[in-house]
C-alpha cells in the first residue's frame, strides 16, 4: 500500500486491487467490481460533500474570528488611547493618594500634639489653680540678682543621706583641689595632741566619697477633694493637739461651713494643718471662700483656706556622683574622745605642708557609733 492509498478518505477493498490487475475478467464479475466502484464514488461524493460543508463551516468560523479579532483589536485601540489620556489623571490620583497620605499622617501628629496640649492644660489649669491659693509666705529680697533664663520648671532641693560606720570621718574642704591632692596621698598619718593625754601617731585611709544622686523623677500630683490645707496660722501658746483639736471643733460644725472630721495633721516643716472631711462637698465649699474667720482662745484669726495637693514619685532614676570637695577618712582607732579625735584631724588637714587646705566642714563617727551624714546641693 502507497503512502497515497493510506492518505486516502476512502479505503478500497484488497480483493479489487488485486483483481483489477487481471486482464482476463468475467462479464458478472466485472459487473459487480462496477456496482462496487459505484458504491465507493457514492461514498467519496458523501465525503465530498461532507468536507465541503466542514470547510464552509470552519471558513465561517474563522470569518467570526477575524471578526472578533477586528473588535478585539479596535476595543485595545480604544483602550490604548484611552489609558493614554487617563495617564495624566492617573498621576494626579497618584499624587492625590500620596498627599492625602501626608495629611493623614499630619493630622494624626496633630492630633497627637493636641492631646499632649490638652493634657498640659489641663495640668496647668491645677497648677494654677494651686499656685493661686498657696498658702502665704513673707518673703523679702536679699539682693541676689541672676541672669535671665527659662524657669518654667519646677526646682527641688533634695537632701542625700548616708550612713556612716563607726572609726570614720567626712571632711569637706573649701577648695575642690585639696580634697584631690589628700585622695592622691590615700594614706595620712596623724599626730595626735599630746595635751589630750595620748601620744603617737595614728594612720588614716582617704576614699573617694560616691553618692546616689537623682538623674530624673516624675512626681504624680492630684488635688484631694476632701482635704483643706490651713495656713497663716497664728503663733499661739498651745501643743499642736490643742491647736489641731480647737481647728476640728470649729471647722465639724455645720453652722461655719464645716463638715464631720475625718483626719487631721499638723505639718511641723510649714506649721500649716490639714484637714479631710468625712464627706463631698465641705471641702469644695470652704476653698471657696478662701478666707475664714477662726476664734482661737480669746481672739478670732483670719486663716486661709487652700487646696491640699498630695504628690507620689512614679519614676525616679539615679547616677552615681563623687564628691568634689568631701573626703571619707577610715581605720580611726578608738584612742580618744570625740571632741579631741575631730580637734586633731582638722589641725593635720588644715596644713598645707600635708596636702591640706581651709576645712570647710568636718563629721566624726567613733569606733562602735553609727553616723548619718546629710549632703545638700553645692550652691557655691
Amino acid at each position: 500500500m502507497t503512502d497515497s492509498e493510506e492518505e486516502s478518505f476512502v479505503r478500497l477493498p484488497e480483493e479489487i486491487k488485486v483483481e483489477t490487475s487481471s486482464l482476463v475478467m468475467a462479464p458478472e464479475r466485472f459487473r459487480q467490481e462496477i456496482e462496487k466502484y459505484k458504491e465507493c464514488c457514492s461514498t467519496l461524493e458523501q465525503d465530498w460533500l461532507q468536507l465541503g460543508m466542514a470547510k464552509e463551516a470552519a471558513e465561517q468560523q474563522t470569518r467570526g474570528f477575524q471578526r472578533e479579532a477586528e473588535v478585539l483589536r479596535e476595543k485595545l485601540g480604544k483602550e490604548k488611547s484611552l489609558s493614554k489620556e487617563l495617564e495624566p489623571f492617573h498621576q494626579e490620583l497618584c499624587l492625590a493618594k500620596e498627599e492625602r497620605d501626608k495629611l493623614l499622617q499630619q493630622k494624626q501628629e496633630l492630633e497627637k500634639q493636641l492631646k499632649e496640649l490638652e493634657e498640659r492644660r489641663v495640668s496647668w489649669e491645677e497648677q494654677a489653680k494651686v499656685q493661686s491659693s498657696m498658702p502665704d509666705r513673707k518673703m523679702v529680697f536679699k539682693g541676689h540678682v541672676m541672669e535671665a533664663e527659662d524657669m518654667n520648671t519646677l526646682v527641688i532641693t533634695h537632701q542625700i543621706r548616708r550612713a556612716l560606720p563607726g572609726g570614720s570621718a567626712l571632711i569637706t574642704f573649701e577648695e575642690p583641689e585639696v580634697a584631690q591632692r589628700i585622695l592622691e596621698m590615700k594614706e595620712h598619718e596623724v599626730k595626735l595632741d599630746e595635751s589630750a593625754g595620748c601620744e603617737g601617731r595614728v594612720r588614716l585611709q582617704a576614699r573617694p566619697l560616691e553618692l546616689l544622686q537623682p538623674s530624673a523623677v516624675e512626681i504624680e500630683m492630684k488635688v484631694c477633694d476632701r482635704c483643706i490645707l490651713l495656713s497663716s496660722l497664728p503663733h499661739l501658746d498651745l501643743s499642736e493637739e490643742q491647736l489641731l483639736d480647737k481647728l476640728e471643733l470649729f471647722f465639724s460644725k455645720k453652722k461655719n461651713g464645716g463638715g464631720e472630721v475625718e483626719q487631721r495633721e499638723f505639718l511641723s516643716d510649714s506649721g500649716h494643718v490639714v484637714l479631710s472631711f468625712l464627706h463631698d462637698g465641705v471641702a469644695e465649699q470652704l476653698m471657696k471662700k478662701g478666707r475664714i474667720q477662726v476664734p482661737i482662745g480669746k481672739e478670732t484669726y483670719e486663716l486661709k483656706v487652700t487646696p491640699y495637693m498630695s504628690g507620689e514619685i512614679t519614676d525616679l532614676q539615679v547616677r552615681p556622683s563623687v564628691c568634689a570637695k568631701t573626703v571619707l577618712l577610715s581605720g580611726i582607732p578608738d584612742i580618744l574622745d570625740e571632741e579631741s579625735m575631730r580637734d586633731a584631724l582638722e589641725i593635720h588637714f588644715q596644713k598645707p605642708s600635708r596636702g591640706g587646705g581651709e576645712v570647710d566642714a568636718l563629721g566624726y563617727v567613733p569606733v562602735g557609733k553609727r553616723g548619718l551624714a546629710v549632703f545638700q546641693e553645692d550652691t557655691d
